[in-house]
Formats: C-alpha cells, sequence, structure tokens
C-alpha cells in the first residue's frame, strides 16, 4: 500500500495505479483486500468514468462492484486503475511542494479531479475588474483567464498567469420566496479541485479565502450537463433575452423591411450581479438599457409610421414611439401600458443615478430583483414576438431555436 500512496503523492496530477489483465494474482488478492477495507477505489473505463487515470469523485459503486471489475482483471479488457481513499491517506505526510497549495493539498488527501469546491459570488470580482483579464458571462458559469497581452508580457508576474475555464454557479434557495423580493437568493461560484490545484499559490489562497461549506449546495443542472459532455437542456435569463432581440429583429424585417435593433450580441461582461451592491445595480441597470431602448433603431420606428414628436412638438423616445405604435394597430392602451411597464422600468431606473448622487448601499435584495426583472422583461419580449409572428408577411416564421427549458437562474 506504501508504494501506491507514494506513486499517487509524487505524480504531478495525482496518479494512480494501473493494474493490467497481466497482473499477479497475488497483487489482485492484496488489492481486493484494501478495497474491501475501504482504503483503496477501482476504477474502470466507462463504467466509472470514460478517463480511468482520472479519479472524478469517489467511486459511487459498491465495494462488491469494484471488487468484481479485479476478478476481472484475468479476462479481457483494458485493465484498472487504484486509487488511495482518504481514509489511506489520513496522517500520510503531505509533500513539501504543495506548501501554500490549499486546493492540491485537498487533492493529495484523496479529493477527486471533477469534485466541486463553492465560494461567495463575489470571489470572481477582482478578475472581472481587472483589464489583465478576460471575462466572459454564460447564464450558468464564467470564464475567466488572464489575456494574451498580459501573458506575453514580460513585466507581468507569473503569479497573476492564471485561468479557469469551467467556474458554474450553484444555488441556496432554502429563504427563497419567489413573491417576495425581500427573500435571499444565494448564488455561489462552483470550481473543480483539479482546476484550482492548477493555480499559482497566491490565486489559491485567494480562493480559499472565499471558500464556503458545502450545505446541501448542488452546481446549476444545465452548467453539470455541459461539464458531462452533453448539451445543456435549456437555457437562462440572459441567453433567452437575446434570443429573442434576435427573433424581434427577423420580425420586424419581415414585416417592415427593418431591423428594430442596432445589435443583438451580448456583451461578455453582461450577466449577474457579482455583489448586492447599488453600484453593481446600477450598473447592470445602465447596461440593460443600452440593450433595449438605446438599441431601438428609429429607423425601424419610421418604417412603421410611429409619430417622431409628441402634442407639444417634443422629441419622442424610442419606447414612446414603440408605444404609439402598437396603440396605433389597435391594441389597447391598458396592455399597452402593462407590455412597455418592464422597459420602462429599466428606462427610469436608469435616469436616477444619472440624476443623483447615490450611497453604494449593500442591499441583498437587488439579486432577487435582477431575476424578477429578467423574468418580467422577457415576458414582454416574447409577448411581441409572439403579436409580430401574426403578421401576414410572417406567415410560417419560426425561431431558429427554442429552448426545452427556461431557467430563471
Amino acid at each position: 500500500m506504501k508504494a501506491v500512496v507514494d506513486r499517487y503523492l509524487k505524480s504531478g496530477d495525482f496518479n494512480g495505479l494501473y493494474l493490467d489483465t497481466d497482473v499477479d494474482s497475488e497483487l489482485v488478492g492484496v488489492a481486493k483486500g484494501l478495497v474491501a477495507d475501504g482504503k483503496f477505489q477501482v476504477m474502470v473505463s466507462e463504467v466509472d468514468y470514460p478517463n480511468p487515470h482520472i479519479r472524478p469523485w469517489p467511486s459511487r459503486r459498491t465495494i462488491e462492484s469494484q471488487i468484481e471489475s479485479l476478478d476481472e482483471l484475468s479476462g479481457a479488457g483494458y485493465g484498472v486503475v487504484l486509487y488511495p481513499t482518504p481514509l489511506a491517506l489520513k496522517g500520510v505526510r503531505v509533500p513539501a511542494r504543495l506548501k501554500g497549495l490549499p486546493f492540491a493539498t485537498a487533492m493529495a488527501k484523496g479529493r477527486g479531479t471533477l469534485e466541486v469546491a463553492y465560494f461567495s459570488f463575489d470571489v470572481l470580482e477582482p478578475y472581472r475588474n481587472d483589464p489583465r483579464y478576460r471575462f466572459r458571462y454564460g447564464d450558468f458559469g464564467v470564464d475567466m483567464g488572464i489575456g494574451d497581452e498580459a501573458y506575453l508580457d514580460e513585466t507581468e508576474l507569473e503569479r497573476d498567469k492564471v485561468s479557469l475555464s469551467h467556474l458554474g454557479f450553484a444555488y441556496d434557495l432554502a429563504g427563497y420566496d419567489r413573491t417576495d423580493e425581500e427573500t435571499p437568493i444565494v448564488r455561489r461560484v462552483a470550481a473543480f479541485y483539479g482546476d484550482l490545484a492548477k493555480l499559482t499559490p497566491e490565486h489559491q489562497q485567494r480562493w480559499k479565502s472565499y471558500q464556503v461549506a458545502e450545505d446541501g449546495l448542488e452546481p446549476h443542472p444545465a452548467w453539470w450537463m455541459t461539464q458531462m459532455g452533453h448539451w445543456a437542456d435549456g437555457i437562462g435569463p440572459f441567453d433567452y433575452l437575446f434570443l429573442q432581440l434576435e427573433n424581434l429583429n427577423a420580425l420586424w424585417t419581415g414585416a417592415f423591411g427593418e431591423a428594430l435593433f442596432k445589435h443583438t450580441d451580448r456583451p461578455e461582461e453582461f450577466g449577474w450581479l457579482l455583489r448586492p451592491s447599488q453600484r453593481e445595480w446600477d450598473e447592470f441597470i445602465v447596461q440593460l438599457d443600452k440593450v433595449l431602448s438605446e438599441n431601438i433603431r428609429h429607423d425601424a420606428l419610421d418604417a412603421v409610421g410611429a409619430p417622431r414628436k409628441d402634442k407639444s412638438d417634443q422629441n419622442l423616445g424610442t419606447l414612446s414611439r414603440l408605444s404609439a405604435f402598437l396603440e396605433d394597430k389597435g391594441i389597447e392602451s391598458a396592455t399597452v401600458k402593462d407590455l412597455m411597464q418592464p422597459l420602462r422600468s429599466i428606462r427610469q431606473a436608469r435616469q436616477r443615478p444619472a440624476h443623483a448622487l447615490r450611497a453604494n448601499i449593500t442591499d441583498k435584495s437587488f439579486v432577487h430583483r435582477q431575476v424578477a426583472l429578467l423574468e418580467d422583461l422577457n415576458d414582454t419580449l416574447r409577448e411581441l414576438a409572439r403579436w409580430l409572428s401574426t403578421h401576414p408577411k410572417n406567415r410560417g416564421w419560426k425561431s431558429h431555436f427554442e429552448p426545452d427549458n427556461y431557467y430563471r437562474m
């Protein structure tokens, strides 16, 4: 057993001991005893994980099933890989090279490559705010890493040349009530131990300071699907928003010959609030308004005869022009008002910080409010698209993508 543990600790990627079909029967007997005692685990290709030379997580098979794999070594097959368990590694001295590397140390003590650690959401903030790093939001996770320019710059510290490309989100919804904005949505960052173990000592220590207890947390199911090599079964509210912008452009063009929006690409840093602060909320509202009311083309409204000025000869904004067009097409004023309310509330919320000094307060309800606002907004955009799809020139139109599921968060 000592030889296998030493091999495991000395290998760069915490590799196990490979046993092929020609292995000595006596060694197999010893291995079976260690598995029975809970000190070793067996990894088999396809049965446990496609690559048995990676231990993704503690074996999910029974001890009896693992021993059966050892019994089958005499037959045809690739072989198996033995890994020491935390029980076997308990009390074993961790190599000096792992000093100051908490996540590499955790793997040396038996953590699997694809086991997940959880962190408070603001662990991402310095990377998003640092221009040396590229930071790309998804609805279910984040990719971030040192940019090419900084990576190639010899004056940049090597300790900061790090990347994490498989970060996901997780949620604690124990106190959440969808109907009450004051109830909390606790969002966490999920990261694989194998990825964290490759960070420099300084960044491992930094992430360690943000780590939180698992307490029943699980990664977002859509993110987990993609990490396990599958297509996600749905999309989140940000991707859905930009899908609807694309749909509205196609429908407006089909009916009136002009695209409604200037652009439909999602900005890389546009996503969930990293911390529930007034400053974060205001910046989110500014970005959201830029992809909505500021993004609407006056030429598209001209194409449908929407008025440019009100009764007092004052210029109308894009939202007022769109409202006037909808009412002119016979939609009741109350319905138009309800339909436009999310867009107008975003416009009004943007104007408030522009005309006042505001304290950068912390308000945990911002996280809940962001989820609710996106849901209301997407309902409006979907209804507009549904109405435009009834235009005679859009007969037979279908969205280029219809998600199976819509995830609110």
